[in-house]
């Protein structure tokens, strides 16, 4: 998806509030949870998440989903990863 289009669809899903977020190359972030619900479009990289035992990578143009409270944990891959999250 591109990210002009991953723009309208937050609006049309209400999610009002949008951050890039840019992660170091082979980083990780142990299990934790935000209180917010989130969806974001992979901007540049790669982004492993981990939920309940459930590994899934994500890539370039590729969206993720994590419900609000959802415990999860997080690995970039060798060039890191940079994201447009939308959050409400």
């Amino acid at each position: 998806m591109q990210q002009d289009e991953f723009i309208a669809l937050l609006e049309r899903e209400s999610f009002l509030e949008t951050v890039t977020v840019q992660r170091e190359a082979d980083g990780f972030m142990d299990i934790h949870s935000h209180p917010f619900e989130a969806k974001a479009l992979i901007l540049q990289g790669q982004l492993q998440i981990s939920v309940d035992g459930v590994e899934q990578w994500y890539r370039t143009g590729e969206i993720f989903h994590l419900a609000a409270n959802q415990p999860h944990a997080e690995s970039y891959g060798q060039d890191g990863v940079t994201y447009l999250v939308g959050r409400k």
